[in-house]
């Protein structure tokens, strides 16, 4: 039964059953009847051997065997053909999907490695997931291609779009394989490439050639950009000088006055319907001046998560970082959120609710980071609640681990569900381990 020979055997059992049809003619016999006949006396003699009661159940069971045995092969062929060995079993895929999609609504608003950290652990407790990213990168590859093909930033949304892939681990070393030789090719990023490809094919738009890329990599979750203008981040020092780009700023030495984005751009609708209708927000981690506060300076993005009735979290990153955050302290970082969108007292703070804070003792990766200091005063005069946990790994102490990361996340949202007396309300929110550790919570 090799490809290519099972038209020409079933042509030759026709050819022969045709024969013998020929044959049974010129005898006078007809086969049709013959065969009734053959089947009439088979039936009756079975009958009166088992019964009729017990010849009907075993003709039933049989064909229900075979049936099933069929259908069975049938659907492993087919499923066969699109999920490769070693993958998870079906009935788990979909058992895992069916809880995943009634997980909370999750926005998640920032930019550069620490979003897709966050968004790594998070997919583990909900497919409702989107992150607000960034555009205001103009460095590296991403830099390159907005200068030569005009199209966004795409290293952040690419990074966040392997984040929440199926097949992440792999699909992330593709996406960020850089390569290291060839004219116009050194310095790229797949990513980035097959991004900006898309983005050609679909005419140039980004939202759709973003939501192309994650049905591609069957991603559990959304990336918007922030806004669809190309921006240009603008940093005035505390010495008065002016820094512009995002390259730029994070290579200065002085502290940050303020930091504006030219031009004035609007946000995505669809960022903004997803901030509004979200169930948590959580700004951050990420670059406090080049990854999350861009965002909030796009129109529309600051008022969205102050009109928006969602558990509202900042997650403050593990150490400071040169040239933005230099002597931050957790404190310094909420000062810096509250005054780029217009929130200047305790009342009006409507940004957020807590913070998150790494209680482990980190060491420096090198001389010019250090761990932010949590001013617990400090914190507490802009109203904000300061849950402090160990959040980081022995592999990468300098960096948020994603499944702490995340299981404190999570567990700080299903405490404050049922504080607010709804013990069953938030998608998702009843799953007993979250609630276990949502009570050891040391919360100030």
């Amino acid at each position: 039964m090799l490809p290519g020979l099972k038209r020409w055997i079933l042509l030759i059992v026709f050819g022969v059953l045709f024969v013998v049809f020929g044959v049974l003619e010129l005898l006078n016999v007809h086969p049709v009847f013959l065969v009734i006949d053959l089947i009439s006396d088979f039936t009756h003699d079975t009958a009166k051997f088992l019964g009729h009661h017990h010849s009907g159940i075993i003709a039933i069971t049989a064909g229900g065997l075979f049936l099933c045995f069929a259908v069975a092969k049938i659907a492993q062929s087919v499923l066969g053909a699109y999920v490769p060995e070693g993958r998870e079993a079906i009935p788990d895929v979909l058992f895992r999907r069916h809880q995943l999609g009634r997980g909370p609504k999750i926005v998640v608003i920032g930019g550069g490695t620490g979003l897709s950290n966050l968004l790594r652990g998070l997919k583990a407790y909900t497919n409702n997931l989107t992150a607000i990213v960034t555009v205001g990168d103009d460095g590296g590859s991403s830099g390159r291609l907005r200068e030569e093909l005009g199209i966004l930033p795409p290293g952040d949304i690419r990074n966040c779009i392997t984040a929440l892939a199926d097949e992440d681990k792999l699909v992330t070393e593709l996406f960020r394989y850089r390569f290291k030789n060839g004219q116009g090719l050194e310095g790229h990023s797949f990513g980035n490439l097959f991004l900006a490809a898309i983005y050609a094919i679909t005419g140039g738009d980004m939202l759709e050639a973003v939501r192309v890329a994650s049905r591609v990599l069957n991603s559990c979750g959304q990336v918007i950009p922030s806004t669809l203008t190309t921006l240009t981040l603008v940093a005035e020092m505390a010495d008065g000088t002016v820094i512009r780009g995002e390259s730029n700023i994070g290579k200065s030495e002085g502290r940050i006055k303020q930091l504006t984005a030219e031009p004035i751009a609007r946000a995505t609708p669809e960022a903004t319907e997803k901030i509004v209708g979200a169930d948590m927000i959580i700004l951050g981690p990420g670059s406090l001046y080049t990854s999350v506060i861009p965002n909030l300076l796009i129109s529309g993005i600051a008022d969205a998560v102050r009109q928006s009735s969602a558990r509202k979290l900042y997650v403050c990153n593990v150490m400071t970082q040169p040239g933005e955050t230099h002597g931050y302290t957790v404190g310094d970082h909420i000062q810096a959120l509250l005054d780029h969108t217009g929130t200047k007292t305790e009342s009006s703070n409507k940004l957020l609710q807590a913070v998150l804070v790494n209680s482990t003792v980190v060491k420096p990766p090198a001389p010019n980071y250090e761990s932010v200091e949590f001013d617990a005063e400090r914190v507490r005069e802009f109203g904000v609640v300061a849950i402090k946990q160990p959040l980081v790994s022995e592999k990468l102490a300098s960096h948020h681990d994603s499944k702490r990361l995340a299981e404190v996340v999570m567990a700080w949202y299903t405490h404050k569900v049922h504080d607010d007396g709804n013990p069953g309300g938030g998608k998702g929110a009843a799953n007993p381990n979250l609630l276990q550790r949502a009570a050891s919570l040391f919360v100030f």
